[in-house]
């Protein structure tokens, strides 16, 4: 198999060589863009959104934050305490049974399931005082197991988790245990895939970004849960990034949440000396590519964030000044399948 995978690179390489000859007299600074990129140094849009249905996504979170929290309702299985001021014999901890009721001396079963704390201490106050001169009750809840939600998927520890008023998804992601994890070439990585992963409330699925909420702590889309909110943790199955072109170790990885241009990169022993000015990244598949280059010397002195990649992005690093755009669709986009089956091959060996 390790001889298999080392053709497949040596074919990899082959393939990508014709790029670099019968070279057309277009220049690639001139004819690259393909509407993708206006300006030479502009740097890959990240988010994948456009800007109309970003503008309504976040209206909806904001809306979301403006929402005053709902007023808590005791529900089956909290435990309160019941006082009786004076009466110490009518006072009572206990659990709400499965019924949503308490039993109380005096009245039996009471039942205060759904209702507010002030709403169960009137209903007991009404209740006692054909008994009790001028009732006066307290109403404390000591332990509330009712305001839950659940959290499933590519978790470590799914189940269901208790909330407080103030618990908020990145809260929930922390309780389950973050990330679950496999064993990949002896390393163990994290198979949570943020982007695709969903919140859901009564129903609907909410438009949070969990990268965002989670990884860069934005407070709008790190919204406040609430109960029988369901998460769901997307697991990535067969995701993974390519590195080719003028690089030291071209291959194919596994794609980690996170994971940018430079670190892939890194993993293919960086660019050799011939390469060119920009690095170019193929999305959305060879079958329909969205092409971007991208300034990657601008990135290492601070003048761009490095390039957040997706699942299947193709980075390609061009030869310097041997890879006008024209040669490079002309010959790469015919060998589509081969490409697929070569890195396919190479990814199978890594396994």
């Amino acid at each position: 198999m390790a001889v298999d995978g080392r053709l497949a690179l040596v074919a990899l390489a082959a393939v990508l060589a014709g790029c670099y000859s019968d070279r057309w007299t277009s220049k690639y600074d001139t004819v690259f863009g393909m509407g993708n990129v206006e300006d030479d140094n502009a740097v890959l849009e990240t988010s994948g959104r456009d800007e109309e249905s970003e503008i309504a996504r976040m209206e909806i979170l904001q809306k979301l934050a403006d929402e005053e929290g709902q007023a808590y309702r005791i529900n089956a299985g909290d435990q309160i305490d019941v006082r009786v001021y004076g009466h110490d014999d009518l006072s009572v901890t206990t659990k709400v049974s499965p019924d949503g009721s308490i039993g109380m001396v005096f009245l039996g079963q009471v039942e205060i399931s759904g209702r507010t704390i002030s709403e169960a201490r009137d209903t007991i106050e009404s209740g006692l005082a054909p008994y009790v001169r001028h009732p006066v009750v307290g109403v404390t809840v000591l332990e509330v197991s009712s305001e839950t939600i659940t959290i499933s998927g590519a978790c470590a520890r799914p189940g269901l988790y208790n909330i407080s008023s103030s618990s908020r998804l990145a809260d929930a992601y922390a309780m389950a245990g973050g990330s679950d994890e496999r064993l990949f070439n002896g390393v163990d990585v994290d198979v949570a895939d943020l982007e695709n992963s969903v919140l859901v409330r009564d129903g609907i699925v909410l438009p949070v970004d969990f990268r965002a909420a989670i990884e860069g702590g934005d407070r709008l889309n790190n919204v406040k849960l609430r109960k029988g909110d369901y998460i769901f943790i997307a697991q990535r199955m067969e995701s993974s990034v390519t590195i080719c072109g003028d690089v030291a170790n071209p291959h194919r990885r596994l794609y980690e949440s996170g994971m940018g241009l430079i670190e892939a990169l890194t993993s293919a022993g960086w660019m050799k000396e011939t390469h060119w000015s920009h690095v170019v990244i193929i999305r959305n598949g060879l079958s329909d590519p969205k092409m971007y280059k991208v300034d990657v010397d601008g990135i290492l002195i601070g003048k761009y964030k490095n390039i957040r990649l997706r699942p299947n992005d193709i980075i390609y690093v061009p030869k310097d000044d041997a890879a006008e755009y024209n040669v490079f669709i002309r010959k790469l986009l015919p060998t589509a399948q081969l490409f697929s089956l070569l890195t396919s091959r190479v990814s199978a060996v890594s396994q």
